[in-house]
């Protein structure tokens, strides 16, 4: 693998940090923003959510951007998007401000999820296309602990700490942005839009090796899986059967990732921890045991994504969960609450390895090249509706299971995320396609064999 295409990916990833570093540190600052502005709770509610509102709309709406002014426009305008929100949040004077610069840091959080994974897939060698793609993951991983931290140390600042700790990500941001010069357009999009001077161009940069006519011949076999065949009439379109093995697995591996109850977890953990009786320790857990153990077992599903491949990776996730989950539900049945926190470790980690690693190289992988800017958009979308929907649903599911009296009770929650990873791992059997070290232009011949 070039040093050129490790640096080209890592400044796409780095998208990620933003991601992960703006979603965490409002955690840092949301007490104080509601007592400086004296927040009812709705309203509160409403400036802690405005990134996730703009994330949902940002990844519907990506790969508009994504397809019509390219992959390296949009990466540099998702940087922009993070400079004007951080500055917007620091410098906001009252909450319809803050709410206004949030929602455009989580328009710029959506966008991402669809532009960086789609554009590191399509200059990645296959045999490392996992490894470099689930670089996005890790920089979200990552994003999330440095964010911890980075609270806790500007906590003292005083009263206007929580601007420091919002605005600070105008740093990264800048960064990125910078750094986003430096790269090249996608050669795929360049020569799915009919400019093959500068698509050979870059194909020469990603393959300096190869002879004229082998770059020629590469060019010519992108183009012709840009364009649709003309004997097909449903070709043309997104929505078609010919579409239909990538449009379930899209779909299917982002509902089952939030559904196997990652998000819940996240954002609830103090509250899961307490009903333990934890207590205290609860958001010390949080943010350093369940951020630590998400980073490093991050490094592992790298390391193993395309030696064993995504099928297997998902295969392991989904034993993992059911193994975890599963205990945590015998856990609070039977109240041995002492287990409780390992358990919770062991689904981060199964979920780190399996569709942590994953869901967004798969996604990035198996459309066809003229479709791959809303397929991702799909996948994308399809991931934060339902990480929107769950976080709504969760605190309502343990009012009704009368877990905030009777702790066992959320036995039963934990149960359904268990039984839902117990599908996860049927469709893994049967409808998931291995998808490691094949050319992103013959990956419609693997899906073939899935569908028939």
């Amino acid at each position: 693998m070039k040093k050129q295409i490790f640096f080209w990916s890592l400044v796409s990833a780095l998208a990620g940090f933003l991601f992960g570093f703006d979603t965490v540190v409002i955690s840092g600052a949301e007490k104080t923003i509601q007592s400086l502005w004296n927040l009812g709770a709705g309203l509160h509610g409403v400036v802690i959510a405005a990134a996730l509102y703009g994330t949902v709309l940002g990844s519907l709406l990506g790969g508009w951007p994504t397809d019509r002014f390219g992959r390296r426009a949009t990466l540099l305008w998702i940087g922009i998007l993070y400079v004007v929100s951080a500055v917007g949040c620091a410098f906001a004077s009252n909450a319809w401000i803050f709410i206004a610069a949030r929602f455009l840091g989580g328009l710029g959080i959506g966008i991402s999820t669809v532009a960086a994974p789609l554009y590191i897939s399509e200059i990645a060698p296959p045999a490392y296309r996992g490894r470099l793609a689930g670089m996005f993951q890790f920089n979200i991983v990552f994003g999330i602990v440095i964010a911890f931290l980075s609270n806790a140390l500007l906590a003292g600042l005083g009263d206007n700490a929580w601007r420091w700790m919002i605005g600070v990500a105008v740093f990264p941001s800048l960064i990125y942005t910078a750094f986003c010069f430096g790269i090249p357009e996608s050669p795929r999009w360049l020569l799915g839009r009919g400019d093959r001077a500068k698509g050979i161009a870059v194909l020469k940069l990603i393959q300096p090796e190869a002879s004229d006519s082998e770059i020629n011949l590469a060019a010519d076999k992108i183009v012709a899986a840009s364009i649709p065949a003309a004997t097909r009439k449903d070709s043309t379109r997104f929505w078609s059967r010919e579409l239909k093995t990538p449009l379930m697995l899209a779909f299917l591996v982002a509902f089952f990732n939030q559904l196997s109850g990652i998000n819940a977890i996240l954002y609830f953990a103090p509250r899961i921890f307490e009903m333990t009786g934890l207590g205290a320790k609860a958001a010390l857990l949080q943010s350093v045991g369940i951020g630590l153990t998400n980073l490093a077992f991050t490094f592992v599903g790298l390391w193993l994504i395309d030696r064993l491949g995504r099928r297997t990776l998902l295969f392991i996730g989904s034993f993992g969960y059911i193994l975890a989950l599963g205990l945590v539900a015998w856990a609070f049945f039977t109240e041995h609450f002492s287990i409780v926190p390992v358990c919770i470790f062991g689904f981060i980690a199964a979920h780190a390895v399996g569709q942590g690693a994953v869901i967004w190289v798969l996604i990035s992988e198996v459309f066809p090249n003229k479709f791959r800017a809303e397929g991702q958009a799909l996948g994308s979308f399809t991931h934060w509706f339902f990480a929107a929907l769950l976080t709504t649903v969760f605190p309502m599911m343990i009012k009704l299971s009368g877990a905030n009296d009777q702790p066992q009770r959320a036995g039963f929650i934990f149960l359904f995320f268990c039984a839902m990873m117990v599908l996860q791992l049927v469709w893994v059997k049967f409808m998931v396609p291995e998808t490691k070290g094949v050319a992103l232009e013959d990956m419609a011949a693997r899906l073939d064999n899935i569908r028939h």
